[in-house]
């Protein structure tokens, strides 16, 4: 019942059907079952990426219309007060021609002032850290789990494949570098993962999961294993760099918006 509110505030603020949401037709109830009827579409982005960028990804001109479609969304989300909260490619939904997207699944969704800590809330790759640190949160979780969707979508690769929270953390960490230590010191889970000085505590079983020879830089990681380029999409993909790290700071308030997303230059010309 939730979800078929927020998904009817969602339509009743998009009359013309142009924010990239599924169209919720109508519910029923059978044998004391809740069933929602959508609109049909053809895919998901994990089916898609599959399909047609098995272990390579897709090109940069489809990444980048599936991103400026996915900030039209999130802009919409935050306009209305509504975190998404499980962005993941198994949510985003694909038209048969492959060219429009829209976003499904508001069974975790939420208003962004009743939110509360909840350590294992969005889908573990897709997870920002505030989220696993216990800290307030607000729209711009759903702005980390796009950027590590589109990085997704460019590679073919999970951006952080942790098996667990504190596997999370250390892939995390070692892309993005140190949180701040005013961050970790008003965060409830951080003695979890850190010591008092900030430096995060070795698990059992964590250092395994860190992938060998996997550079640590932004950049490296999304140009890793990819072909030549031409000068065209070399500076589409700079642009995307840079978006992706603006997606994926660490501290939330300094995170990319959808509105300003928008607006970058990986969208411009």
């Amino acid at each position: 019942m939730k979800e078929i509110a927020i998904l009817t505030r969602i339509q009743a603020a998009d009359p013309q059907d142009k924010r990239h949401f599924v169209r919720l037709l109508h519910s029923f109830t059978h044998r004391e079952h809740l069933c929602l009827v959508f609109e049909s579409l053809a895919y998901n982005l994990r089916e898609v990426l599959f399909r047609y960028g098995k272990d390579k990804g897709l090109n940069i001109h489809a990444v980048r219309a599936y991103a400026s479609q996915l900030f039209i969304s999130l802009a919409h989300l935050r306009k209305l007060n509504i975190v998404h909260a499980d962005m993941k490619p198994e949510n985003i939904l694909v038209a048969e021609n492959r060219a429009m997207l829209k976003v499904c699944d508001l069974g975790s969704a939420n208003d962004s002032d009743t939110t509360e800590p909840m350590p294992y809330l969005v889908s573990r790759f897709y997870r920002a850290p505030e989220i696993i640190l216990g800290l307030p949160y607000d729209g711009g979780l759903d702005v980390w789990s796009v950027g590590c969707t589109l990085f997704e979508l460019y590679t073919g690769q999970i951006l952080f494949p942790g098996r667990n929270n504190a596997q999370m953390m250390q892939l995390v960490t070692e892309l993005r570098g140190r949180f701040n230590s005013k961050v970790l010191r008003r965060a409830p889970f951080a003695a979890k993962y850190f010591d008092d000085f900030g430096v995060l505590v070795q698990h059992r079983g964590v250092a395994a999961a860190v992938m060998t020879g996997t550079p640590r830089d932004l950049k490296a990681r999304v140009m890793m294993g990819g072909d030549r380029l031409g000068d065209d999409d070399a500076r589409l993909v700079g642009h995307f760099v840079d978006l992706l790290d603006k997606c994926l700071c660490l501290e939330p308030t300094r995170r990319i918006t959808p509105k300003e997303a928008l607006v970058h230059a990986l969208f411009q010309g």
